[in-house]
């Protein structure tokens, strides 16, 4: 059975599951990639380096690190100020040329 997302296998599981498919306008797969950015930084800039060992590590150390990409990381995304400063300011963001 090939399975990949967008095969009629995997359809019919999803579909028989009741799943709701999104592939196209908003919710689409495409909207993940905000997140999954977030993601990968966390990983590679806190996890992988910390290697926690219990639970409270893991929570105190990512609460750290998120709260220092929220308040003192400024994104280009956002035209140089952090996600709290866009967040506090409710402005369009100034985007910055490549």
């Amino acid at each position: 059975m090939s399975l990949t997302f967008t095969s009629s296998d995997w359809i019919d599981e999803l579909t028989e599951a009741k799943a709701t498919i999104s592939m196209d306008g908003k919710g689409r797969w495409i909207d993940n990639r905000m997140i999954e950015r977030l993601w990968r930084s966390l990983k590679y800039e806190c996890v992988y380096l910390r290697a926690f060992e219990a639970g409270s590590q893991a929570r105190e150390g990512i609460g750290k690190w998120l709260a220092c990409y929220n308040a003192e990381r400024p994104h280009s995304t956002h035209g140089i100020l952090t996600p709290d400063e866009v967040h506090a300011s409710k402005t369009e963001p100034m985007r910055m040329a490549a």
